[in-house]
C-alpha cells in the first residue's frame, strides 16, 4: 500500500504524482489540508525521517511563523506538534510504502525507491 501525502496545488506533489500514474504504481492520496494528519502517522513517518528533513525551513509557511514560534522547534516532539498544528510547514510530498517513507520528489529517487 502505498499513500502519497501533500496538497494537490504544490507543483513537486503534482509531478509525483503524475510519475507514480505513469509508472502504473497503485497509490492513494492523502491531502493533509483537507483530510487532516493525526499524530500516529508523523510518528510513523519520524521513524523513517528525521525531523529536520520533515520540517520545511526553506518554505513560505516556515518563514511565516513568529521568530519565538521558530525557536521553539527544538527536537521531534515539538516539530510534531508544528506539523499537527501547520501541516503546509511539511516538505512535500511525503510518500509512506509499506516498509518506509520518503520526503520530496525526484524521479531517479522515485526510480530507485520503485526499481525502475
Amino acid at each position: 500500500m502505498i499513500t502519497l501525502y501533500g496538497i494537490p496545488n504544490c507543483d513537486t506533489v503534482k509531478k509525483a504524482r503524475v510519475w507514480l500514474a505513469d509508472q502504473q504504481q497503485d497509490f492513494t492520496f492523502h491531502d493533509f489540508k483537507k483530510q487532516g494528519l493525526d499524530a500516529a502517522t508523523v510518528q510513523h513517518w519520524l521513524k523513517h525521517v528525521d525531523w529536520e528533513i520533515l520540517v520545511n525551513k526553506k518554505g513560505t509557511t516556515w518563514r511565516g511563523l513568529p521568530d519565538e514560534r521558530k525557536a521553539a522547534v527544538l527536537d521531534a516532539a515539538s516539530a510534531t506538534a508544528l506539523m499537527l498544528e501547520n501541516p503546509s510547514v511539511i516538505k512535500r510530498p511525503v510518500l509512506q510504502t509499506a516498509t518506509t517513507c520518503h520526503v520530496g520528489f525526484k524521479p531517479e529517487q522515485y526510480a530507485e525507491i520503485f526499481n525502475h
